[in-house]
């Protein structure tokens, strides 16, 4: 066998214990009990199906809602209707779009922030005690590497979203 071999053979088998350790992570963060403890911690009521699409708006905003409905994975008419109810709660508000007003942004509010203020502090509690025995360096890279691996996988997204929507050219 040779070395390109056994390299490509341990990538592939590397590739596959990454994609394991992220469907164990997203399955975790996807739990509605996550959700629901991370409300508690931060001493507030929000209900559950709210909880993400507020601090998604906080960290993406001004965000349509086509564009928050792709990122939570949820359905347009249900986002929609989601962020009205935040609306009303007064955690977020809606208006045009500088880039195209046809298009309703929605922007965290004061009230929202100070909300996901809260969310934050639970969150960073929650993060102290995950990574109480992990050494400095090791978190250091944790994060270095998370944030290199959010950007090239987000940037794949974007060049596949970008190719498939070339005309004439097949996707997939």
């Amino acid at each position: 066998m040779s070395t390109n071999n056994v390299q490509n053979t341990h990538i592939s088998d590397q590739l596959r214990e990454l994609h394991g350790a992220l469907i164990e992570i997203v399955s975790v963060m996807n739990r509605p009990q996550r959700d629901e403890q991370m409300v508690r911690d931060a001493g507030i009521s929000l209900d559950r199906a709210l909880f993400p699409l507020l601090v998604m708006v906080e960290r993406l905003g001004p965000i349509g809602v086509v564009e928050l409905a792709d990122r939570a994975g949820r359905d347009y008419t249900t986002v929609s209707r989601q962020v009205a109810k935040l609306e009303s709660l007064d955690l977020v508000e809606r208006r045009g779009s500088v880039a195209d007003r046809r298009v309703r942004e929605a922007i965290i509010s004061p009230k929202g922030k100070a909300m996901t203020d809260r969310i934050d502090a639970a969150r960073e509690r929650m993060g102290r005690a995950i990574f109480a025995t992990w050494d400095e360096h090791d978190f250091n890279e944790l994060v270095r590497l998370m944030r290199k691996f959010a950007n090239d996988i987000g940037d794949d997204a974007d060049r596949s979203a970008a190719s498939a929507s070339e005309p004439g050219e097949e996707s997939g």
